[in-house]
Formats: structure tokens, C-alpha cells, sequence
């Protein structure tokens, strides 16, 4: 086996694999680099390959799970992590305003208003008088909503939590530790294409 993994078999034109080649390491400028430089043997890049395929399939099929979930409940995303915030704050007590919803979607008043419009039009909340403030409204979740998102995105959740709590502890903190460091990744602004020609 060849230290630098360049003349290993395990290299497959693009396209003839189910996207490893898009995540090997040996195939992309500076990752290849790193190769070199750390010395790795073909059976250490494999398993990179590996992972990031891994994490690559994962990506892909949470968004399946979640389109699945809106087309079940004939959602839009928004409305989709609207409805999850409201139900997920509400089982911890918090009494949910159309102002927290906007800031956990991160967009703005009034395009809040128009999809709580559009919800509640839809029979998935409904608008409350709020206990304590006079001059705001709660939003609620209706229980025929709740129980469609409980069958569905729950059901997903379920399932997740079975596959994590069939890992032993030390492979849960080994995946723990891995997709901490790369949700730890600074973002890095890159320059546009005319910077760098000039």
C-alpha cells in the first residue's frame, strides 16, 4: 500500500461510485496536501472516506425525512420549524408570541404575520389571548396539528434517539467529539474570483 494514497485502487473515475469520490481527500487540492504531509496510509484515508460518505448520506436523508414530513403536512420549511419551536417551548411552560417565533426564524414581523395568517387559516394554530400581556397573543399549536407532527417528525426523532442509544458510550462521545469539531469550524469569508485574479 502506498503511503501517499494516489496510486491505491481504491482511486474510481467520478460518477462511478455513490459520491466517495466528491469526499476523498487524495481528490481535492489541499486535502491532498494534508495527505502528504501527515503521511497517511490508504487504509486511514479509506476510513475518511468512509465517515465524511457517511455524514454525506445522513445529510441527505434528514432532508428526505423532512420533505417527507412537510409534503405529509402540506408545509412549507418555515412553517414546518415554526410549529416545532411553538410545541418544543410549550412543553417547557414558555407561553409563545409571534416575536419569538420570528426571532427563532430569523426573519421579520410582518413575514411572521403573513404565515401565522396562513396557518391558522389552515387550522395548524390558533391565536390566544396572552395571561399576562394585554396587548400581545399567544400562539397555540391545534391538537389535530400537534398529533400529525407527533406521528411524523417524532416518529423520526424516535427513531434517531434508538440508533444513538444503540451505540456503546465511548462511540457516542467519539461522534460527539467529531461533529463538535466541525460544528467549530470558524467560517471563513472566502474572496470573490476577481480578488484573487488580481
Amino acid at each position: 500500500m502506498s503511503q501517499s494514497g494516489y496510486d491505491s485502487e481504491v482511486l474510481q473515475a467520478p460518477g462511478s461510485d455513490d459520491g466517495r469520490s466528491l469526499v476523498d481527500p487524495r481528490r481535492l487540492g489541499a486535502s491532498a496536501d494534508l495527505v502528504r504531509e501527515q503521511g497517511l496510509t490508504d487504509a486511514e484515508v479509506e476510513e475518511i472516506v468512509d465517515l465524511f460518505s457517511a455524514l454525506r448520506r445522513w445529510h441527505q436523508t434528514s432532508a428526505a425525512h423532512s420533505e417527507a414530513s412537510r409534503r405529509y403536512m402540506q408545509l412549507g420549511e418555515n412553517d414546518m420549524r415554526a410549529i416545532r419551536y411553538v410545541m418544543s417551548a410549550s412543553r417547557d411552560g414558555a407561553i409563545v408570541t409571534s416575536t419569538m417565533i420570528a426571532e427563532h426564524l430569523g426573519i421579520t414581523g410582518p413575514s411572521v404575520t403573513k404565515m401565522l395568517d396562513r396557518l391558522e387559516r389552515a387550522g395548524h394554530i390558533r391565536r390566544e389571548r396572552h395571561p399576562r400581556d394585554r396587548r400581545s397573543l399567544s400562539i397555540v399549536v391545534t391538537p389535530e396539528t400537534r398529533a400529525q407532527a407527533t406521528a411524523t417528525v417524532g416518529a423520526d426523532h424516535a427513531r434517531r434517539y434508538a440508533v444513538a442509544a444503540s451505540l456503546s458510550s465511548e462511540e457516542r462521545r467519539a461522534a460527539t467529539k467529531f461533529l463538535s469539531a466541525l460544528a467549530d469550524l470558524p467560517i471563513v469569508e472566502h474572496a470573490p474570483p476577481e480578488a484573487l485574479a488580481g
